[in-house]
């Protein structure tokens, strides 16, 4: 199993603690760093911003974005992700309460592993969550980072 943290990259608090509540209850450890943005999700990446003198050599084992984000939206982050060597193989999983058929389009386009839509109840979202991160980080097999 992976131990490398998880980048939650969420603005929605309530979202936030269903995400984490689901993982936790799935029996996954890994620290979750959570970003409220794109670009704090990039700054994160690159050692800039908040994340400045803080390493920044250990990738996430997951990356899970909202499409809906301020500042740098998540099909924008996604192409930032995949065109970095550092992160292009992470495995990416959109959770969105989108369920629009561009935005699913525009997503696997863009280079995500995954998307799932929210569900709308409290259990149902973080079972979901729990196994999602199951799935990514207990059962998929990832390429080795360099």
């Amino acid at each position: 199993m992976n131990t490398a943290p998880i980048l939650l990259v969420e603005d929605n608090p309530d979202d936030v603690e269903l995400t984490c509540i689901g993982f936790k209850r799935a029996n996954i450890h890994n620290e979750v760093i959570v970003v409220q943005d794109g670009r704090e999700a990039i700054d994160y990446f690159t050692g800039c911003g908040k994340f400045s003198g803080k390493p920044h050599g250990t990738l996430p084992s997951l990356i899970v974005l909202d499409l809906n984000l301020p500042r740098v939206s998540g099909i924008e982050l996604l192409k930032w992700i995949r065109q970095d060597p550092r992160t292009r193989f992470v495995p990416t999983v959109v959770l969105t309460t989108s369920s629009h058929e561009r935005d699913v389009l525009d997503s696997y386009i863009a280079g995500t592993n995954g998307y799932v839509q929210k569900p709308i109840g409290f259990d149902e979202f973080q079972a979901t969550a729990g196994r999602m991160g199951m799935f990514w980080l207990q059962l998929n097999m990832a390429p080795e980072m360099v």
